[in-house]
């Protein structure tokens, strides 16, 4: 790995300072709670209310005929301080004062961290950390900021990173400029960080391409399939988390580079993992707007893929999750509704019964993935799905 120091300019993400993001944070936990004091002082029972966050709360906002992202509506939930919500009440405004004092000191936390620094608070203390998880979630979504901003780092990596990028980031000792070239990791890659609004990026590449799994990222990474396309290649290593949305969304507006996704053919690899990157998740969707890739296109596998390389032993049969997943996405999900091609391809799917994975190429050769399928298929970027 090659880290120099450089003053050079790198196309940084224009977004906000961290002490204005700070200061914007801290603002609004402070209203909300002199808020509820206020609320108590002139006798009256306090009340939080929380964007629903759910698919059933949102909207397909299109950008244009292929673009597009979720967003929540306007339901919401309530909560009141009574008898039966006095715990998760006394939670709520415990975690806002932990947040709090996090975000003034500069510091960060984890949510497990969060479960554990909950046990001295007695009886209202997080008993199992999908509590905290819930809570913590309900607070970002009322403040309408992500949980980045409240200093919260996720467990789960963001994702590996390699091909023909330099990633600028800074010492965070000495505030100087680091170049992170991405063709010098040698058999390994760049992770994605937790927060990437501060990065720049220096690239000649032509595209990005976003794939599902370790196992092609590394192939691909072994035999520099990055230098032959003139490509970045991007691992999501399942559902793309939040950090790594962000950083595809980043470097694709920045440096104007088209996003081609590479994932499984089965209901799971479409509707929960492209979806998730392309439009984002109806559990986050007050936020989808900055955290999806609304450009992105869907390279393959496809249902007909499977006919036209020839894979039809290399299949596996639907199973029973897989069909309900089609069959709920076909009938519940706004942006499979709001896009005719992704119906088909459902349909053919499950008119065919079977499902494909990425490393069904095998079938033909170790690397046919890359001398015959990605080649051909980056021949026609125009058919690819929205």
């Amino acid at each position: 790995m090659t880290r120099k120091k450089t003053k050079k300019s790198a196309t940084p993400v224009n977004t906000p300072s961290d002490s204005t993001v700070d200061k914007h944070v801290l603002s609004k936990l402070d209203q909300e709670a002199q808020s509820i004091h206020e609320t108590i002082l002139k006798g009256n029972k306090p009340r939080m209310r929380f964007p629903i966050r759910s698919l059933s709360n949102v909207r397909y906002v299109k950008r244009n005929k292929n673009e597009g992202y979720f967003e929540i509506k306007g339901r919401k939930s309530e909560r009141t301080l009574t008898v039966n919500t006095a715990k998760t009440f006394a939670q709520s405004i415990r975690t806002m004062s932990m947040l709090k004092e996090v975000v003034e000191t500069g510091d960060i936390i984890g949510k497990r961290e969060v479960y554990y620094n909950s046990k001295p608070w007695k009886e209202c203390r997080f008993d199992e950390q999908p509590e905290a998880d819930n809570v913590l979630d309900d607070l970002e979504a009322m403040f309408g900021v992500n949980r980045e901003q409240f200093k919260l780092v996720p467990e789960e990596r963001g994702g590996d990173v390699v091909g023909e990028l330099v990633v600028i980031d800074r010492d965070r000792a000495t505030g100087e400029r680091l170049r992170i070239d991405c063709t010098k990791f040698g058999s390994g890659a760049y992770s994605i960080p937790s927060q990437v609004e501060e990065l720049g990026f220096e690239t000649k590449a032509k595209f990005i391409l976003v794939v599902e799994t370790g196992q092609l990222f590394n192939r691909l990474n072994h035999h520099a399939y990055w230098k032959t396309a003139n490509c970045i290649v991007i691992s999501m290593g399942g559902v793309p988390t939040r950090s790594c949305r962000r950083f595809i969304r980043c470097l694709s507006d920045s440096r104007k580079l088209p996003v081609y996704v590479f994932t499984d053919g089965d209901p799971y690899g479409y509707g929960n993992i492209y979806r998730t990157l392309k439009v984002g998740s109806g559990n986050a969707a007050h936020l989808n707007e900055y955290f999806c890739v609304p450009q992105a296109r869907f390279l393959g596998v496809t249902p007909w893929d499977i006919e036209d390389f020839d894979l039809q032993e290399a299949a596996h049969p639907l199973a029973p999750v897989d069909i309900k997943r089609a069959q709920d996405a076909l009938k519940n999900d706004p942006f499979i509704k709001n896009h005719p091609q992704w119906q088909k391809a459902l349909k053919m799917m499950l008119e065919m019964g079977v499902r494909i994975e990425q490393q069904a190429f095998a079938k033909h050769g170790l690397n046919y993935v890359i001398n015959t399928y990605l080649p051909k298929k980056l021949r026609k970027p125009a058919s690819f799905l929205p």
